[in-house]
């Protein structure tokens, strides 16, 4: 039995593609969702929006650091974003399957992969959440995208090898940023300083 649960991934589509996949019907759920969609031709379709009034819904880079909290409005959007991942079209993102610990369930999860000099990182930007627990336990984990799917081992990295990946994570999630509580722009030693908040497991294909 597969169990299915969804976490919104950092990176987005634009109103265009929507239109483009005949998915403009969506446009009504996703924004009661809490999310927000940007006109058509460039930037992200949806982005949470901050819970500080003062900031105008514009995602923060500055403490206080964010905390993720599961909620009706993020699992609809979860919903919507895991169709157009299953179709590919989310960049750097895949869905991640993995075995549940505990029950021994298969569990997928959409998660963003970090890609440098031939090598691939997976990135917990919520912290120790569900899916983490289960990594760590199995030592594998299953990505699809499309009609690929590849197994990996996996390796938690130290703060060290982790810093740098973190830095490069932020640029391509934006909507994670809130969560951290380095700066996009901050030195690489600010994200080492946090990468215990933030696992970091590097890929290793298996044959």
């Amino acid at each position: 039995m597969l169990d299915v649960v969804m976490e919104l991934p950092p990176t987005y589509l634009d109103g265009l593609a929507l239109n483009t996949l005949g998915l403009a019907c969506l446009r009504p759920l996703i924004e009661r969702s809490g999310l927000r969609v940007l006109p058509s031709g460039g930037g992200p379709i949806a982005e949470t929006a901050s819970s500080d009034p003062d900031d105008g819904g514009r995602a923060r880079n500055h403490r206080p650091v964010r905390t993720y909290r599961k909620s009706s409005g993020r699992r609809a959007g979860d919903a919507i974003i895991s169709v157009l991942i299953r179709a590919g079209l989310v960049p750097h993102s895949y869905l991640l399957t993995t075995r549940g610990r505990k029950t021994g369930r298969l569990r997928t999860n959409p998660v963003t992969v970090v890609e440098r000099d031939g090598r691939r990182w997976l990135v917990a930007p919520y912290g120790p959440v569900s899916w983490v627990h289960n990594v760590r336990a199995a030592g594998r984990v299953t990505l699809r995208r499309r009609r690929g799917t590849l197994t990996y081992a996996v390796r938690e990295v130290p703060p060290e090898e982790a810093g740098p990946v973190l830095k490069q994570y932020v640029q391509i999630a934006r909507p994670t940023r809130p969560f951290f509580r380095a700066d996009k722009d901050a030195p690489v030693e600010e994200f080492i300083g946090e990468a215990d908040r933030h696992p970091v497991f590097e890929l290793t294909l298996l044959a």
